[in-house]
């Protein structure tokens, strides 16, 4: 089973200001308060690509888990990775390039695939003329957001409840319900999370770039560096 949403949406900031913001996005719950949910962020690898300039990024975020709790709780601990902490690590890569006017990104939990596997990818560019006719403004950047959603949960319960037969009750209800019903049920649940989350995601966006233009790049740059110092001591 598989499911996806798309939606559009447009910033009323300037392309490079938005992709600033979007690297930002996570770097303190100050900065951004919506972002409570993500427990860390590491970047493993940043480079500029000498022919074409485009600047390509990998990183890890640290997020507490979209995964219903209900569902959570009926998971053997080979299926949660061997821990009961809610917590899903995100893989985001992006390629940005300046000159073009254009911004991709990709993201996806590496853990709970077996169970939920949603891949996130948005698409951010400067409008062009074509799109918006002549009153197109260069202080404005559209973002297009697609979310994939895919359960195989029903399938995996099915094999381990068909090596347990002393849990007779339990395999009564998934073989009762179906795996398809508990794919699908797993992802409407999930995808209505994401889209709640998608809405804060661009609140926060706005809080974040709304803070750039009151107190500048360097202003906010600043006030990390201290919020960093901060915590170190």
């Amino acid at each position: 089973m598989v499911l996806t949403h798309t939606t559009g949406h447009t910033y009323s900031h300037p392309f490079p200001t938005v992709t600033l913001a979007y690297f930002l996005r996570y770097s303190s719950p100050q900065l951004n308060p919506f972002a409570t949910h993500v427990l860390s962020t590491d970047t493993i690898s940043s480079r500029v690509d000498p022919d074409t300039q485009r600047i390509h990024t990998t990183r890890i975020h640290l997020k507490k888990s979209r995964l219903p709790k209900a569902i959570y709780k009926l998971l053997p601990r080979s299926m949660t990775g061997g821990s009961r902490d809610k917590a899903s690590y995100i893989l985001e890569t992006s390629v940005v390039d300046i000159k073009e006017g254009w911004m991709k990104t990709e993201s996806r939990n590496l853990n709970f695939t077996g169970v939920l596997s949603v891949i996130e990818r948005q698409q951010f560019s400067v409008p062009s003329e074509a799109d918006r006719g002549l009153n197109a403004s260069r202080n404005e950047t559209d973002v297009r957001t697609s979310v994939v959603f895919r359960s195989r949960l029903g399938e995996k319960l099915r094999g381990r409840l068909g090596q347990a037969h002393e849990d007779g009750w339990l395999t009564g209800f998934i073989g009762g319900w179906g795996a398809k019903s508990i794919q699908r049920s797993i992802e409407t649940v999930a995808s209505s999370k994401s889209m709640d989350q998608l809405g804060r995601s661009r609140d926060g966006m706005r809080l974040v770039l709304e803070r750039i233009r009151n107190n500048g790049v360097i202003g906010v740059l600043e006030t990390l560096r201290t919020e960093r110092q901060m915590r170190m001591v």
